[in-house]
């Protein structure tokens, strides 16, 4: 099976084996878009000019829908429609094989516990995981913020457009966060 793009890896993380969401969906949703940035970053591409305004609008143009979508058409996740109580309908995507998530998850895995060097796409996802914090996940057993410390510190040593973005997801994670209070 071909790698999934970067954010595709970056959602299965983020969800448990029943389809449910871990964490704050505009938080994902920035996540989403920021490992989507990167992955054009890393294929050659150039950066946009404002890279704060550019994952603004992907996380306000659906980027969580349309990643859902694309994990849907690979097959990855399927549709499933129940009801609660017999009466309420609700929908939920599940994984078709738990084979996806810990390919996501093993370059991440890998890096942090030194088996091998993590190429920036890998230091990338290690950063938007720290900034999510989905670092449970990934079931290793240290305590949190070490964990958190390290897979920053990874994030930091891929380089500037590596490190910058991810400064960024996590600046405007904490802004969206922030911005309930104001």
């Amino acid at each position: 099976m071909d790698r999934l793009p970067l954010h595709h890896d970056l959602y299965l993380i983020a969800h448990d084996q029943a389809g449910r969401l871990l964490i704050h969906q505009s938080s994902l949703a920035l996540g989403l878009a920021g490992a989507a940035l990167l992955d054009l970053l890393l294929t050659g591409r150039h950066a946009p000019a404002d890279p704060r305004s550019e994952l603004k609008r992907a996380a306000a143009d659906g980027v969580y829908d349309r990643t859902r979508e694309g994990l849907l058409d690979s097959g990855v996740l399927v549709r499933v429609s129940r009801r609660r109580m017999g009466v309420l309908p609700y929908t939920r995507y599940q994984l078709a094989d738990i084979a996806s998530v810990v390919r996501a998850s093993s370059g991440v895995r890998s890096a942090v516990e030194g088996w091998k060097p993590p190429d920036a796409r890998c230091a990338g996802l290690c950063g938007l995981v720290a900034v999510l914090r989905l670092e449970s996940e990934l079931y290793l057993d240290q305590p949190g913020n070490q964990l958190v410390a390290r897979l920053r510190e990874i994030a930091a040593a891929a380089g500037p457009p590596v490190a910058e973005l991810v400064e960024i997801v996590d600046t405007l994670v904490a802004e969206a966060a922030l911005a309930v209070y104001r």
